[in-house]
């Protein structure tokens, strides 16, 4: 009688990996860094960040990562248009997706024409509407201060960092250990601050105006009484 295969771990482990949906978006800048820029999203939900591995190198990125709600894994390699900068690039894991912020090597104006190196289409690979602009309208629009301080935030990695960092693809040669979160936190929070500290200096302007407005009808109703009495 032959043996019964199991169908836990085994299974598993010899599943194929499915590919997730990509999405993404441009800014681009021939002067400042931090505004040269493409946002990713990694959409795979319920992935552990200590099973996560993710390799970002200046013309490629891999992923891999099990969704313990789907049950599946997940991978996907991307070869890019051009060149990144890995070390000045950004990660947040959120519970349905992997979100970066990878900067472009080159400063330059002009977007690229398409993510990848290669020009055929693939199916996984769409265009985050909720992030993209056109090109000559991108300086009319605010930068999105909240989504960009959640890429500085470590607390949605769940400490991840010190997890991740141990697995073989986060490490290396232009690997993703020498992303420096701290920069664009910081940054988006700054930006943040001026509005509030604009909108307390209105808060406290309205008291006055009030009460001059209180003054000026007391006064009316003074003059009324008198107009009265006489």
């Amino acid at each position: 009688m032959s043996a019964q295969p199991k169908n836990t771990t085994d299974a598993k482990e010899h599943a194929k990996s499915m590919t997730p949906e990509v999405t993404w978006a441009q800014r681009s800048s021939s002067s400042d860094a931090e505004k040269n820029h493409i946002f990713l999203s990694i959409n795979v939900p319920d992935v552990d960040p200590k099973k996560i591995k993710l390799d970002i190198k200046p013309n490629t990125l891999s992923f891999t990562g099990y969704s313990e709600s789907k049950k599946a894994d997940y991978s996907v390699s991307l070869e890019f248009y051009a060149e990144l900068d890995p070390s000045a690039s950004k990660v947040n894991h959120s519970p349905r997706a992997v979100e970066l912020v990878l900067q472009k090597k080159e400063l330059n104006e002009e977007y690229w024409p398409r993510l990848l190196k290669d020009k055929a289409k693939v199916h996984f690979l769409k265009t985050d509407f909720d992030k993209w602009v056109d090109e000559d309208e991108q300086d009319a629009v605010a930068d999105d201060d909240d989504y960009m301080s959640r890429m500085g935030g470590m607390g949605g990695m769940g400490g991840g960092m010190g997890g991740m960092g141990g697995m073989g693809g986060m490490g290396g040669d232009g690997g993703f250990g020498g992303i420096d979160f701290s920069k664009l936190g910081g940054a988006g929070m700054g930006m943040g601050g001026g509005e509030d500290d604009e909108d307390e200096e209105d808060d406290e302007d309205m008291p006055e105006l009030e009460n001059e407005a209180e003054a000026e009808a007391g006064a009316a109703k003074g003059d009324k009484k008198i107009e009265e009495v006489a």
